[in-house]
């Protein structure tokens, strides 16, 4: 059974959330802040398999949780989807930015929650892919440390972010719809959801610097990694 920690300050989205995750087989717990929240992780016997974690919060805020527990040896590679406030795309980035992988825009329904948690679970606990290095111009792909470098230098990257450039690379010089890329990197087709894909590619040439430029928009089809 996959366990999942809900940090969310509104008392009935947040008991909502528990209701739905555990009716879908999921031990989940709720906590109102970051206090609660860290002191939990300190008593649990292992870290959960996935966190759930608002922006806005009272005292450290999601961005600040984030960065707090990116840093930390043992609980860096927990996977974190972000609540975000509908619309605010600025926070969705930074969320991206900082470690978060994957975001759900609030408010969100049960069918979509169920499947962006599956997906991140799926891609965060998959088997380690064969060890081919991929590499377009200055940018390599190590699959099996999982590492990304853009001229030799290390680039840290999420799952999600990590399993787009995968794709990206796999298909170089080919243009792939944003319905493509969803199925085959999310793992799911949910309708509406093209922003995501959007905002993983803007996070993605972020993160890759100059290199980012190799990552094209192909105008209302989707994108490719070429010239």
């Amino acid at each position: 059974m996959r366990t999942i920690f809900i940090v969310e300050d509104d008392e009935d989205i947040r008991e909502l959330t528990v209701y739905a995750l555990e009716n879908a087989d999921c031990a989940c717990s709720g906590f109102e802040d970051g206090n609660h929240f860290f002191s939990a992780l300190e008593k649990a016997s292992r870290p959960p398999d996935l966190v759930l974690l608002d922006i806005m919060l009272p005292g450290d805020d999601g961005l600040t949780i984030l960065k707090k527990l990116r840093g930390h040896a043992r609980y860096g590679e927990i996977p974190i989807i972000m609540l975000t406030a509908k619309g605010s795309e600025a926070d969705k980035v930074k969320g991206l930015n900082f470690g978060a992988d994957d975001y759900i825009a609030k408010p969100f329904g049960v069918t979509e929650l169920i499947a962006r948690i599956g997906a991140v679970l799926r891609r965060a606990k998959s088997a380690p892919m064969e060890n081919i290095a991929l590499t377009y111009r200055n940018i390599t792909l190590d699959s099996l440390r999982h590492i990304a470098t853009v001229d030799g230098e290390a680039v840290l990257l999420t799952f999600m972010e990590f399993e787009l450039l995968h794709y990206l690379l796999l298909n170089a010089d080919i243009v792939l719809s944003r319905d493509k890329l969803m199925d085959a990197v999310w793992g799911y087709d949910y309708e509406g959801e093209s922003r995501t894909v959007d905002m993983h590619i803007k996070s993605l040439r972020q993160k890759l610097g100059a290199a980012g430029i190799h990552i094209k928009t192909v105008r209302n089809v989707g994108y490719k990694i070429g010239v």
